[in-house]
């Protein structure tokens, strides 16, 4: 069974009241997710949510011909498929582990029962639905009308507040993936960065130097997606 403590790295979960909690650990599973891994594809059936401990969830919007790009990026503050509390089995994005680590999950039909319960549950899921889809829709401006430099420069940012440290692991492909832009725009964007002293990048690791500098080059879209998260949860999330 999963341990109180570890539980609570999870900061939703986190913000459970300890009756409801302890009343899930049982049916909390961990599990071990490497970079790269799908969590789900798009279209499939929803089993499982995910409450991220230790791991960033980026979900991304698959096109037809293959392509994709990055709508939002989930890590120990949140969970992964709301789409299926929300009243949908599907979802017409993909999860994909942006940074390797550990996650907790519970069944579909047990979250459900959780959920319908009408109380402190639902209450806490509907204000955090509400934060992410605010990053969803400001993510999605971000891409229309700013620059590569300052998207990658959020990316980074909304990254970062999600682990403990300043180091990703995160190959140009990857990362290309996610903006849904080409692997040399990323080359270029990140090259800049680093002669600006920012970060420095060697082999798919990532360290960030200069976190107040990245907050100054970046656009307002990631002020506005902090904020945003910390109105809507900052009381429940400490």
């Amino acid at each position: 069974m999963v341990s109180m403590e570890l539980a609570r790295q999870n900061l939703l979960l986190a913000a459970l009241p300890d009756e409801e909690l302890s009343r899930w650990l049982p049916d909390l599973e961990t599990v071990r997710a490497p970079l790269g891994q799908v969590i789900y594809e798009s279209g499939a059936h929803l089993s499982h949510v995910y409450f991220p401990t230790t791991c960033i969830v980026s979900l991304l919007y698959v096109l037809e011909d293959g392509g994709s790009a990055e709508i939002s990026v989930v890590g120990f503050e949140g969970v992964v498929g709301v789409s299926l509390f929300m009243g949908g089995q599907t979802t017409p994005s993909r999860g994909v582990v942006q940074s390797a680590g550990e996650l907790l999950r519970l069944r579909s039909d047990l979250m459900l029962v959780e959920f319908n319960r009408a109380g402190p549950v639902m209450h806490l899921l509907l204000r955090y639905t509400q934060a992410l889809l605010t990053q969803m829709s400001q993510t999605a401006v971000c891409n229309r009308h700013h620059s590569l430099d300052q998207q990658l420069c959020r990316w980074l940012l909304l990254s970062l507040d999600r682990l403990d440290g300043s180091d990703l692991v995160m190959t140009q492909d990857l990362i290309a993936n996610m903006l849904g832009v080409r692997r040399e725009g990323v080359t270029q964007a990140a090259g800049d960065l680093q002669d600006a002293g920012l970060i420095s990048y060697r082999r798919g690791h990532i360290k960030v130097l200069n976190r107040p500098g990245l907050e100054r080059r970046t656009c307002e879209c990631y002020a506005v997606v902090k904020s945003e998260y910390e109105r809507l949860l900052k009381q429940t999330l400490g």
